[in-house]
């Protein structure tokens, strides 16, 4: 297998076709998505001038992924917020907080499927939901955190720290809270 240090080279053409040496196929964005998800590691390059173009084919493969099923994982606000950051001076920091924070969730993603299973597997009536209520609310503060920690580095002006809500949330928020665990839940045992 043709590899340069530990990765897969995938040689994209000028015809858009896509080849992997390792296999000596050619492959698909959806294949590299596979591929991805299996943890093989890869380098895309141009097969004219052996540019690395690893990071524009992955978001290539995200925007068709995102497409495809309608079930979006970065919400409109998000990509809102992530564009505002080009040319700004926090630019810089946003990609190591992400990293960071995909990190963390992944570490923590079998604790998180344990505690949805707790919540959803349980058919009765008197469902125990503050299990994952609180640990994702727990990792929405952690990230937090870490973010105003990255924001102070970088600023000379002391940031202070949000304002603590009290304000507990009424039924209908709680159900549409339910309804979207319920949602992810479904998600992520089709995975």
């Amino acid at each position: 297998m043709a590899k340069h240090s530990g990765e897969t080279i995938i040689k994209k053409y000028a015809n858009r076709r896509l080849y992997n040496t390792g296999t000596s196929t050619y492959v698909t964005l959806e294949d590299l998505a596979k591929m991805v998800k299996r943890g093989e590691e890869f380098k895309v390059q141009d097969a004219k001038t052996s540019e690395d173009i690893t990071h524009a084919v992955l978001t290539q493969i995200i925007m068709e992924q995102e497409g495809k099923t309608g079930n979006t994982l970065m919400p409109t606000a998000f990509l809102r917020q992530l564009i505002s950051y080009y040319g700004d001076h926090m630019q810089m920091v946003v990609p190591t907080f992400l990293e960071h924070s995909m990190k963390t969730f992944s570490e923590q993603h079998s604790q998180m499927q344990e505690h949805m299973g707790k919540a959803f597997g349980d058919t009765s009536e008197t469902k125990n939901f503050s299990s994952p209520f609180g640990f994702m609310e727990e990792q929405v503060k952690r990230n937090t955190e870490l973010f105003r920690q990255a924001m102070q580095v970088f600023t000379p002006f002391p940031v202070s720290p949000a304002p603590k809500e009290t304000k507990k949330p009424d039924a209908s928020e709680l159900d549409d809270l339910r309804a979207q665990l319920r949602t992810l839940q479904t998600k992520l045992d089709q995975l």
